[in-house]
């Protein structure tokens, strides 16, 4: 038996549709019925209800140890989808639980089940540095732990660490590395909130780089990998890196297209950082007077000036890879959306 864990999230929402379509049977756990119901809806919209019906789901969450072993009973593959994704400094213990502990709880679960092998979705945010003279990032590159990182970051890379003791320990794993990723489904998160701020107005962009990614491609390099005899290998998935100006203006074209409404315009102010450093500070005095949430931490704001760009010769090489035209997948994907 299969079990992918987040199976109500963006990638293992597309993870299970593809899995549906094969004969083994398949395990998700998930911790909102309210998410559960959001996910076979979708699964509804694309006619596969019958496939959501077939899935034993069973609700879990990965920091409860006695309800993820009886998860596992009898599984023989893992798909570790189950994450937080947050850039305020107040969950920093909550990327820690999340993150590290659960993901620490899934390798010592699967190494006392005997489970075969285990595929990690994890994060270039878990990658290591470029530098000065080398923006070029590869599976290799060293990780500067001097470097200011987001919690998030540290997180994921911490999440990598208790995957590979799992290797050490005789578990067969594979990790991935995608950058942010595209995919129908959750309109109102993570890489849709890009849409949805070029369609309310957003003025503004930044010239640093972001790698992007498909979510069918994510799915796609994670089964193949799952299925191959590779294992103790990590892989970036990154189909463009792109900046935040080509990326937003990307978007705004198609949106213009797509709603035929000429008042759908692209970002025109360069924000220079000096300019969101003063922003980060009158932020932080707002939010401690107030008690709100931050997001311009320093690892956001240099996160809009980042310039690395990510080399992905790996995973076409291994598994003769080929990654989605992403001004197409956009188009597509703003369509069935509109």
């Amino acid at each position: 038996m299969i079990l992918v864990t987040g199976g109500t999230g963006l990638v293992g929402l597309h993870l299970l549709l593809q899995l549906s379509q094969e004969k083994e049977a398949i395990r998700a756990i998930y911790r909102s019925e309210k998410k559960l119901q959001h996910v076979k809806n979708l699964f509804q919209a694309a006619n596969q209800l019958a496939a959501f019906e077939k899935i034993d789901w069973m609700q879990a969450d990965i920091l409860d140890v006695p309800a993820l072993e009886l998860a596992f009973t009898d599984v023989t593959l893992v798909y570790h989808c189950a994450a937080l994704v947050s850039f305020n400094p107040k969950d920093e213990d909550k990327l820690y639980q999340n993150n590290i502990v659960g993901t620490a709880n899934v390798v010592n679960i699967s190494l006392s089940k005997n489970v075969k092998k285990l595929a990690y979705v994890s994060s270039i945010a878990a990658l290591g540095n470029g530098t000065e003279h080398n923006l070029i990032i590869n599976e290799e590159t060293e990780r500067n732990n001097e470097a200011v990182r987001s919690d998030y970051s540290i997180s994921k890379f911490g999440a990598e660490m208790e995957v590979w003791r799992g290797f050490q320990e005789g578990l067969d794993v594979v990790i991935v590395n995608p950058g942010v990723i595209f995919g129908n489904g959750f309109p109102k998160e993570g890489s849709s909130l890009f849409i949805q701020n070029i369609k309310d107005g957003q003025s503004f962009y930044t010239l640093g780089k972001l790698g992007i990614v498909a979510v069918e491609d994510v799915v796609k390099a994670l089964t193949t990998l799952m299925k191959s005899t590779i294992s103790g290998e990590r892989f970036i998935l990154v189909a463009e890196d792109v900046t935040y100006k080509e990326l937003f203006d990307r978007i705004a074209e198609i949106l213009k297209q797509v709603q035929n409404d000429k008042r759908i315009k692209k970002p025109k102010y360069l924000v220079k950082k000096w300019q969101v450093q003063v922003a980060r500070i009158l932020e932080f005095i707002f939010a401690t007077l107030f008690f709100r949430n931050r997001m311009l931490s320093q690892s956001t704001i240099n996160s809009l000036y980042n310039l690395e760009i990510h080399d992905t010769s790996k995973i076409k090489k291994a598994i003769d890879f080929e990654f989605s035209n992403m001004k197409m997948y956009l188009k597509g994907l703003i369509e069935k959306t509109k």
